[in-house]
């Protein structure tokens, strides 16, 4: 009842104007002390995944807290871990505005930020200052601007520089907002150069410093049967630690045709995914088995969502979408949703 009666304020305002309003609220209440009443976080039902030991399998997907800005109150709200960004290795104020749109009949939203950043030297000074007391992935990609051919060189740097920082890393090929990355994300272009540079750079970076950050690919839910299939053994031959499945897909469901903003250019999130997010689970568990960790994101909007991705085969999930639905006491029950699907 509390969500819902903030979620009717909030939406008064444009989208990104209560994404703000949202997380400067969300600080101010975890500064009070207060988020613990409200939206009590979920006991700890740890998972050990890609040599990580996460309290609970429920973590927040990229794009909520780009430049992690938030990352202490929204660590309050239970989450097994934190995935920020998408950082890119310099400054860009992403596409014009409006750029995020809402679909509340169906609890969906289509976004087409460009991927906004402060750039990775800001968010790392960010977090050096105020180290975080949580598993935080790094969400790294290209700018907007990048040359095709700065496409290895520009990864390799990213991931030196948050190396320090990150839990794990996560290479966002599957933008459908970054021009440049259209023929690795649709496969006609091999991603195989790309990660098999990154895992070398995982391994000398690994005996340098002691610290092995893994490697985990965002894939687009676009793709097809035959492409999941190549993209999973490709991972597997490059030594890839974790696959998230899905980004937002640049289809519309026939549902939504009657709805003038679906027709905006943009990825769509939320529960217009979930039945794709889940086809393309299922899929990719098929192929990858346990030998690379599997990671479920993409129309989780309610408990029954998360629990079936799980069974599907993924190890992990991730929201984003559904909390701006549901709100954070979505975290508990997707959390209470993995204890009661997963053995022991």
């Amino acid at each position: 009842m509390l969500y819902s009666a903030l979620r009717r304020a909030l939406f008064l305002l444009p989208p990104e104007g209560s994404h703000l309003a949202a997380l400067t609220g969300l600080a101010g209440a975890h500064r009070l002390g207060l988020l613990g009443s409200f939206f009590p976080p979920p006991p700890e039902w740890p998972v050990e995944a890609m040599g990580l030991r996460f309290p609970n399998p429920v973590g927040l997907a990229a794009g909520l807290d780009k430049d992690a800005r938030y990352v202490e109150p929204l660590a309050a709200l239970g989450f097994g871990w934190l995935e920020v960004g998408t950082v890119t290795s310099h400054p860009q104020p992403g596409h014009d505005c409006p750029r995020l749109h809402r679909l509340p009949e169906v609890e969906g939203l289509i976004n087409r930020m460009g991927c906004n950043s402060e750039g990775v030297e800001r968010v790392c000074q960010r977090l050096a200052a105020r180290p975080p007391a949580v598993l935080l992935g790094i969400n790294i990609g290209l700018n907007q601007d990048a040359a095709p051919e700065r496409l290895i060189d520009d990864h390799l740097a990213l991931y030196r520089r948050v190396h320090t920082a990150a839990s794990y890393v996560t290479v966002n090929i599957s933008s459908p907002n970054t021009a440049v990355l259209s023929e690795l994300r649709s496969g006609t272009v091999s991603m195989e150069p790309l990660l098999e540079q990154l895992c070398g750079e995982r391994e000398r970076l690994f005996t340098k410093t002691g610290k092995r950050v893994p490697l985990v690919v965002k894939l687009s839910p676009d793709l097809d049967v035959g492409q999941l299939r190549e993209s999973a053994q490709l991972l597997k031959a490059c030594g890839i630690d974790g696959v998230i499945i899905s980004n937002t897909t640049a289809t519309r469901p026939a549902e939504l045709r009657h709805l003038s903003v679906a027709n905006r250019a943009g990825g769509l999130s939320g529960r217009p995914l979930t039945a794709l997010a889940l086809r393309a689970t299922e899929v990719l568990a098929a192929e990858l088995g346990s030998d690379i960790a599997l990671i479920a994101s993409g129309g989780i909007c309610d408990a029954q969502a998360a629990a079936d991705r799980l069974r599907a085969g993924a190890r992990l999930v991730q929201l984003y979408t559904g909390l701006i639905y549901q709100g954070p006491g979505l975290v508990a029950e997707v959390a209470a949703a993995a204890r009661a699907c997963t053995p022991g």
